[in-house]
């Protein structure tokens, strides 16, 4: 006779079973489905885009698509692509996102190409991932992975960092041509490197004890790309176009992705983000980039560790990096930035945004409060430039 009762046990803990190794499935993406890469990877990337679609839609910044859009058209329309520029300008904002899918719609697109810096990429990608359409990225500077990453930063239509959201893929698509991050101004490299280096910093405190085999070799890659970003960055900025600098490249746009593809949601970002994204509510700090503010906001990480912990080792590596930012030229404190003149009550309200309550300044082993914050915004160079005064605030009237 059948034991109808053990039966169903056992089928019941086959669905139970199931259902947590169901629910314990952990979507990586890690990597773009294609890189092109090379000094004339846009020129020759015609026939890649055609397999992805037909009717392209351009999306870039308003100078950028007046730059690049003929360019791109000739590379498409041998190909027969028909495609249509897209501008997301002001930023990368809900509004303009609701306007780009109307156009998108308009257009019949079937892929998305997004082309500029980071801004434009993470538009370009989110707009793909609302459309579910596939997605070209093309870098027009090393300033930031954007090119690489699944991932995408929302803005208020004034520049304030809102939220991000996390994409289901990575590119399709990354076009990484030489000579068009050449054409960039020389700042945007150097701010590529400070967003770049902000991996180790970041990593190695909110998942340095992680013992999750590809979370190690997330923070340990991390860890490489520091050292290389030390060792050639003041080279590569003195022979641009040259091979240590086209390594510097390589290492902002395609290293720096690859650590975030591997370590994905379990290895965030923590301080020097969360600062970055506390300033842009500040608008005179919308002239600086994205990475110059990241950079500042690693040695404000550092100057925070040595405060509430007595951290020596933070304090050492902060007099490491104020060394190298003097170097190839990365800011060292809000003066640099621009901000030596911002009133407390600016510097409380990008404080205080930085604290929120879902920011990744709590992924600090260590409670941060407002105040705290503050006091170590304007003493970055602590200690080891005395005489140097960071920031002059003002009254709050």
């Amino acid at each position: 006779m059948l034991n109808t009762q053990n039966m169903s046990n056992q089928s019941a803990a086959k669905k139970l079973s199931t259902q947590t190794f169901r629910s314990s499935l952990l979507s990586l993406f890690v990597a773009p489905r294609q890189i092109l890469r090379g000094e004339q990877a846009l020129a020759e990337s015609g026939e890649a885009i055609a397999r992805l679609g037909k009717r392209p839609l351009i999306v870039g910044g308003d100078r950028t698509l007046a730059s690049f859009t003929p360019q791109l058209q000739a590379i498409l329309l041998p190909q027969q692509l028909k495609s249509a520029p897209a501008s997301y300008s002001p930023d990368c904002s809900e509004v303009s996102l609701a306007s780009l899918r109307a156009a998108a719609n308009k257009h019949q697109a079937d892929v998305i190409i997004g082309i500029g810096g980071g801004k434009a990429l993470d538009t370009a990608k989110l707009l793909a991932h609302q459309c579910q359409l596939p997605i070209v990225t093309i870098p027009t500077s090393a300033a930031t992975c954007a090119a690489w990453t699944a991932l995408s930063n929302i803005y208020s239509e004034q520049g304030a960092f809102e939220y991000d959201v996390a994409l289901d893929k990575c590119p399709d698509l990354l076009l990484l041509d030489y000579s068009l991050i050449q054409t960039a101004p020389q700042r945007t490299l150097v701010a590529g490197i400070g967003d770049a280096l902000a991996k180790w910093y970041e990593a190695s405190v909110s998942s340095g004890s992680s013992p999750a085999t590809l979370i190690i070799a997330a923070v340990q890659q991390a860890r490489v790309l520091r050292d290389i970003l030390f060792q050639k960055s003041a080279a590569a900025l003195q022979e641009p176009g040259g091979e240590e600098w086209r390594e510097v490249v390589d290492a902002t746009v395609l290293l720096a992705g690859v650590i975030g593809g591997l370590g994905g949601a379990q290895c965030r970002t923590v301080a020097a983000h969360a600062v970055h994204n506390g300033l842009t509510h500040i608008p005179a700090a919308h002239n600086a980039l994205h990475g110059e503010k990241v950079a500042y906001g690693i040695l404000v990480q550092l100057r925070l560790e040595e405060m509430i912990q007595g951290n020596q080792l933070a304090a050492s590596a902060r007099q490491q990096l104020l060394k190298f930012y003097s170097e190839i030229g990365l800011p060292q404190t809000l003066d640099d930035l621009g901000l030596g003149h911002i009133t407390l009550a600016e510097l409380r309200q990008a404080a205080e945004i930085a604290c929120g309550k879902a920011s990744d300044i709590h992924r600090l082993p260590f409670t941060v409060v407002p105040e705290q914050l503050m006091a170590a915004m304007v003493s970055t160079t602590s200690l080891v430039d005395g005489n140097r005064s960071p920031i002059n605030l003002a009254s709050e009237n």
